[in-house]
């Protein structure tokens, strides 16, 4: 069946299409028997603690990535031994709304499987890791014990479903927050391989049949009314975002969802589409992009919109080349109008004009705030995202602690820093308490501005992608640039700063006023002008810089910005001003 868009490409449809060898995780899916691979026997083999390709594919719908030691490599190599090879796990965990008992169990789980700590993602979500492959399956059945899973925490479907967490961002909060649990719920793949595999969940619902049942159903028995056999093209994510915040940098989702209120009662949402930030070095066809406003919808609707929107991905996206496989370019390929014609000939009715909404920030605001309802609430700093403990800094502990209190919830930020809501009055001075004790502060106000402000991924020494460092490497950085900050009297100016290992975008390298993504040990490309408000995307500044060059880059930058900026003008602003770099307007400009 030829692709009317590019009739060079076979389209491959979700449901009975014969498809070719185009990639090798299309052919994993196909032949996967929705999720279920050889994954038992898999798991079951003692003599390898890595995992075949094929059911590597399949694994990442179960919300697990595999990965290896890289700091250990070449030593290995040397003894003539495997990688030493691990896994990762990410806890869905939709709005990053926990209880707090779901917080110890996570802090447990990251003690007796994993490597005594855990990553706060810039998804609200949660990853393990260092899980050994003969602990995974326990890891799993710990986190169903405490309600949580890691169900389509990764693959080609869709993501964790992220909400600012904030009750005191705005009013109608209580009316928004609910619906990154029913998206979540409503999009998650209907397929029981998760639940059979790794909970033991056999026929009829009877423990302790899993690897019987896996070995015996055949794929007609078990069928994704959704997402179909071959599942989507590429990973899609969705978020929402509650004017005036937008912590989530709502326009880099697939789907991007704004609340529209009046008179604070919630009226509907915009739509936005088509965001993504991953790109490859080298090839220009690759690119971020920020989602389009294309609508208005009523909450009745909202359900069935971003329903539909997935079925039209899952049926156009390129499923031959999966840097060309998400949403947005699905969009810039068809062109915006054919996107939005298809959209409403599959709902059947017109959908109204976006309406105009306004962002003033997509920082966090930390420390204590009340909201309405005479709770507080204390948005606490977690560096990076990493909540362990280490010489100097207990704060796995202390949060640890604060949960054994059972006098709050907890909520993750879409910039890797953690939320402690509902907390009565009474219960304020036990908090403080314990920050105390350990020598923590309960706020970021003693840190500076760019600190607070900054966002590292992963990189090494676990993610295969990294090219350089980041989350190891920026704390540092970052203590060189503060003697520069400080002397130009910008010490708590709110920057944005971005770092990631490679150019796949977990970090939102691309949405800093300042943002690195890395090019190879040691050296890294600068992106500079994005908006404090997160609605447009940076440029490339500078290529291929070591730290010498970074900090002399950042000097140059932030004095000049500190004697010629006009009064309240953000970094990312100022930049294009002055002409340092272009405004990137769509994401087919980026490279230009």
């Amino acid at each position: 069946m030829k692709n009317v868009l590019d009739p060079s490409k076979e389209l491959i449809k979700h449901q009975g299409v014969l498809i070719n060898d185009s990639t090798p995780v299309e052919v994993a899916k196909d032949k996967g028997n929705y999720l279920r691979g050889t994954l038992v026997d898999t798991f079951a083999d003692q003599i390898t603690g890595s995992i075949p390709a094929e059911d590597t594919y399949l694994l990442k719908f179960h919300g697990t990535y595999q990965q290896d030691d890289r700091d250990q490599r070449i030593v290995r190599q040397e003894k003539k031994l495997e990688p030493a090879y691990s896994f990762m796990i990410r806890v869905r965990i939709p709005g990053g709304d926990l209880t707090s008992d779901a917080w110890l169990a996570l802090d447990a789980i990251s003690d007796e499987y994993g490597n005594k700590d855990f990553k706060l993602t810039t998804r609200q979500a949660v990853q393990f890791h260092g899980i050994i492959k003969f602990d995974l399956k326990q890891t799993i059945k710990a986190m169903d014990k405490a309600l949580l899973d890691s169900i389509a925490g990764c693959g080609d479907v869709n993501r964790n479903v992220m909400c600012d967490p904030d009750p005191t961002q705005s009013k109608i909060h209580a009316q928004v927050f609910p619906w990154a649990k029913k998206i979540s719920e409503h999009l998650l793949p209907k397929s029981r391989a998760y639940h059979e595999i790794w909970l033991d969940e056999g026929s009829n619902g009877k423990k302790g049949e899993g690897k019987k049942l896996v070995s015996s159903i055949t794929p007609e028995e078990t069928v994704e009314p959704l997402y179909g056999k071959l599942y989507l093209p590429k990973k899609f994510k969705i978020g929402i975002a509650i004017p005036p915040n937008n912590d989530s940098d709502i326009y880099t989702n697939d789907v991007g969802i704004v609340a529209i209120v009046k008179d604070e009662v919630l009226q509907g949402f915009n739509i936005a589409v088509g965001g993504g930030l991953a790109m490859t070095f080298g090839r220009t066809e690759t690119y971020p992009r920020l989602a389009t406003d294309i609508a208005y919808v009523k909450p009745e609707q909202l359900l069935e919109v971003v329903t539909k929107i997935v079925e039209i991905q899952r049926d156009y996206g390129d499923r031959t080349d999966r840097s060309q496989a998400r949403l947005k370019y699905t969009i810039d390929r068809m062109g915006l109008d054919t996107f939005q014609t298809m959209l409403i000939e599959r709902l059947g009715y017109k959908l109204d004009a976006p309406k105009p909404v306004e962002f003033k920030t997509s920082a966090d605001n930390f420390g204590w705030h009340k909201a309405t309802n005479d709770k507080w609430h204390l948005l606490c700093f977690v560096e990076h995202g990493r909540v362990q403990n280490v010489e100097g800094s207990q704060q796995k502990q202390a949060l640890k602690e604060i949960a054994e209190l059972g006098v709050c919830k907890f909520r993750l930020t879409g910039n890797q820093h953690v939320l402690l809501v509902d907390i009565e009055e009474n219960d304020k001075a036990s908090i403080e308490a314990i920050f105390t004790k350990y020598g923590l502060s309960a706020d970021a106000s003693h840190l500076s501005g760019l600190r607070r402000n900054a966002i590292a991924c992963v990189a090494l020494n676990t993610c295969p992608l990294a090219m350089a460092e980041a989350e190891r490497y920026l704390p540092s950085l970052i203590t060189k640039i503060e003697p520069i900050l400080e002397k130009n009297g910008l010490i708590n100016d709110e920057i944005k700063f971005r770092m990631t290992g490679c150019p796949n975008g977990c970090g939102r390298s691309v949405m800093g006023e300042i943002g690195f993504i890395g090019k190879s040990l040691g050296r890294y490309n600068v992106y500079l002008g994005s908006s404090h408000q997160g609605d447009r995307l940076s440029k490339l500044y500078k290529e291929n810089l070591d730290e010498k060059q970074i900090l002399e880059e950042m000097d140059l930058l932030l004095t000049d910005y500190a004697n010629n900026r006009n009064k309240g003008e953000h970094f990312g602003d100022y930049v294009i001003r002055a002409g340092y770099v272009k405004a990137t307007k769509q994401g087919l400009d980026f490279h230009d």
